[in-house]
């Protein structure tokens, strides 16, 4: 059990038997009345995205996720198997639970699998990723980096939007939160 005044982002809560990880959370001190605390929720099976709002100091029931550094190897099905690397035991993680981080992951990629009773509920990886880039159209001479965007298909097979000056064959960072281009990998 914890009270509201110890909630931090990425804290797993269970309400009504279902598990919620806190994404944002903010204090408010209202000048009459109570303070309270105004967050935004996501279900961990399902992703579906809330906000509730909390009289501050109330008790709230947290989860006991089990966060553990993995390392992504192989897809098998529609399974995604991860090893920890502490024991070396290998877990399938469903797509689902997997969700947009496919779009980034490449084998012996590490990863944060977070885990409740031995149940898999989320796959974080880095914030930024280095992948290669497997196809874009070349860019026309006089390209500059000004100027517009153009698609690019990653070895993952994700499609990101680069600047026209970049080619098949680069390394690029991207940000696994929203997908976007951050810039060239040295």
């Amino acid at each position: 059990m914890a009270t509201t005044n110890d909630l931090k982002n990425g804290i797993v809560l269970n309400l009504d038997g279902q598990l919620w990880s806190v994404v944002e959370f903010q204090h408010v001190k209202p000048g009459k009345g109570g303070a309270f605390v105004r967050t935004k929720l996501k279900n961990v099976i399902s992703g579906k995205v809330v906000d509730k709002t909390f009289n501050a100091g109330v008790k709230v029931e947290t989860a006991n996720v089990d966060r553990r550094e993995m390392t992504y190897l192989y897809r098998d099905g529609d399974d995604f198997v991860f090893m920890d690397t502490q024991s070396y035991e290998q877990t399938h993680v469903p797509a689902g639970v997997v969700g947009d981080a496919a779009n980034f992951m490449l084998e012996n990629q590490d990863a944060t699998v977070g885990l409740h009773d031995g149940t898999p509920l989320f796959v974080e990886l880095p914030a930024s990723v280095v992948l290669t880039i497997e196809y874009t159209e070349p860019g026309l001479q006089g390209d500059r980096s000004t100027g517009g965007n153009k698609p690019a298909r990653l070895e993952t097979g994700y499609e990101v939007q680069v600047p026209l000056f970049i080619t098949s064959g680069e390394k690029i960072k991207v940000d696994t939160r929203d997908g976007s281009y951050l810039g060239r990998a040295g």
